[in-house]
């Protein structure tokens, strides 16, 4: 047995919900962190740091942050626009490090696809851009997490190259496994086998193999086979991912997760 967070991703990017709602909402609702999505209406230059501070330090919640991916490149073989990429990447992070967030989800990817361009000319870029990125979160003391994703360059079946070629983290986002082909039994293979580089998973239901984020026990998702490999020592992080402006859903999501964890959650 061992003791692990549990938090979720912000859907603050609409307005919908705020930044200073999300973390009431993990307050009431018994979440130990949020992962404050930045972009859209919470993008960097719209956010008010004093506030959102002082409210993570009144509630005693903590702070990760998912990083901006929409329009940025960060494989792109247009060097002005990765540059800029990498840019606004770095300014995130310097108001992540503000907020004291202690860990930064980044969607290593690229819109430089087939048949302009190939992986051959991009892979190598993103590979150089996340171990820059990398080296600048530590920096500030954040960790940075890789995240897997769907049908994208770097999916589940090819970021064991991120492991070897950079120094980050992984998020292992249970969806995109799905989307990707892995069954419960293969997400929970990748977890035992890499273990000591995971650092966060994202819970992602889904009732099909779509990238759905539906509430959590909505879907179905068997997270207690994927998370299994988990239950002995491991001291990561696990963020609820569900497309939702409902707290009672988030509430009814930290609930079902909490049942099927493998082990006891603070």
């Amino acid at each position: 047995m061992t003791d692990a967070r549990v938090g979720f991703v912000t859907q603050t990017h609409t307005g919908a919900v705020t930044p200073l709602e999300s973390i009431q909402w993990a307050a009431d609702l018994g979440y130990d962190f949020i992962e404050l999505y930045m972009d859209g209406s919470s993008e960097r230059t719209g956010l008010d740091r004093e506030a959102i501070t002082d409210a993570l330090e009144e509630t005693g919640i903590d702070c990760l942050v998912h990083l901006p991916f929409v329009d940025l490149d960060l494989g792109t073989p247009r060097n002005k626009v990765r540059e800029g990429s990498i840019r606004e990447l770095r300014a995130c992070l310097d108001t992540a490090a503000d907020l004291g967030a202690e860990k930064a989800v980044l969607h290593a990817s690229t819109h430089a696809t087939e048949p302009e361009w190939s992986q051959r000319r991009t892979k190598p870029r993103i590979l150089a851009s996340v171990r820059e990125l990398e080296a600048y979160a530590t920096a500030h003391g954040i960790e940075l997490c890789v995240e897997n994703l769907p049908d994208d360059v770097f999916s589940i079946r090819t970021i064991e190259e991120i492991l070897a070629e950079t120094d980050a983290s992984l998020t292992v986002d249970t969806g995109h496994a799905r989307v990707s082909g892995f069954s419960e039994a293969d997400t929970a293979a990748f977890l035992d086998d890499h273990r000591d580089r995971v650092s966060h998973v994202h819970i992602n239901d889904a009732r099909q193999p779509r990238d759905e984020h539906v509430p959590v026990g909505s879907g179905t998702t068997d997270f207690e086979t994927i998370l299994a490999p988990l239950a002995d020592g491991w001291e990561g992080t696990f963020s609820v991912e569900a497309y939702t402006f409902d707290k009672d859903y988030m509430r009814l999501s930290k609930g079902k997760l909490d049942a099927c964890l493998p082990f006891s959650a603070d």
